[in-house]
């Protein structure tokens, strides 16, 4: 199975950050609290130019938050903290410098469609399909909303918010400006992310960093918003509602 990590690999100017955890590469707050330090690693890095976001395996992606830690919250102070552990991965993605590709393998649930929809270019294999799960158990993408929205806009959002059972293919990913391109298997995702990647390190630095700002324009206000919105979700948690759906999987 392996032991869970987040490692760093520098080669040729590019940064690839990986992540892995057993359970389908689900995020505890440990793994999110590392993945944000190697993110503020590399963008502050003077030989790093771009950034590559993976995660480790080749099945899926991100199975979004831990759900071991998510049935163990009592109170509303911890329940903001585990869900600002995505609010801050985004938040340092968001003023990272350098610009970030995704390499999205398999399928992203939650919390994890928030990282792709954080990540300024995407790549992935014809399985990346993705799911917002949240309003499954009473609670609903509140942090990761915002960063889906920017991407795919209001009318996709509530679609994928409002159908928490489905899985949204690949297709629709694409075509709602989640995803650039899909491939039909990883050796061509590696591929294509390399060359983009290498491709990218070639202009100049001052010009993507630039170009990195006006992605994010009308962004200066997430660490007040993310906050807030994980209030919302550390409240609902401790619903009966949730509680109750919870338990089930205790």
């Amino acid at each position: 199975m392996g032991k869970p990590y987040v490692k760093q690999t520098i080669v040729n100017n590019i940064s690839y950050i990986e992540f892995y955890h057993p359970s389908q590469n689900s995020l505890p707050g440990e793994l999110l609290q590392k993945l944000e330090y190697f993110i503020k690693n590399a963008g502050n890095h003077q030989d790093v130019k771009v950034i590559v976001l993976q995660s480790g395996g080749d099945k899926a992606f991100c199975a979004g938050a831990s759900f071991k830690e998510l049935v163990n919250i009592s109170d509303k102070d911890s329940g903001k903290t585990f869900f600002s552990g995505f609010a801050n991965v985004i938040n340092a993605m968001r003023i990272c410098p350098k610009l970030i590709i995704g390499r999205i393998q398999g399928k992203t649930v939650g919390g994890g469609v928030g990282i792709i929809a954080a990540c300024d270019y995407c790549l992935a294999t014809k399985h990346a399909e993705i799911k917002l799960s949240e309003l499954n158990i009473g609670i609903g993408p509140f942090v990761v909303g915002p960063v889906i929205e920017r991407k795919i806009g209001l009318s996709s959002l509530s679609q994928i918010s409002l159908n928490p059972s489905k899985f949204f293919t690949t297709s629709w990913a694409k075509d709602n400006g989640l995803y650039t391109e899909v491939f039909e298997n990883i050796s061509e995702l590696d591929l294509a992310v390399q060359a983009f990647a290498e491709e990218l390190c070639s202009f100049n630095q001052e010009a993507m960093n630039e170009i990195k700002k006006l992605f994010w324009r009308g962004t200066d206000h997430w660490d007040t918003l993310l906050d807030e919105q994980a209030k919302i979700s550390g409240r609902l948690v401790l619903s009966s509602f949730t509680k109750e759906k919870l338990n089930k999987f205790k």
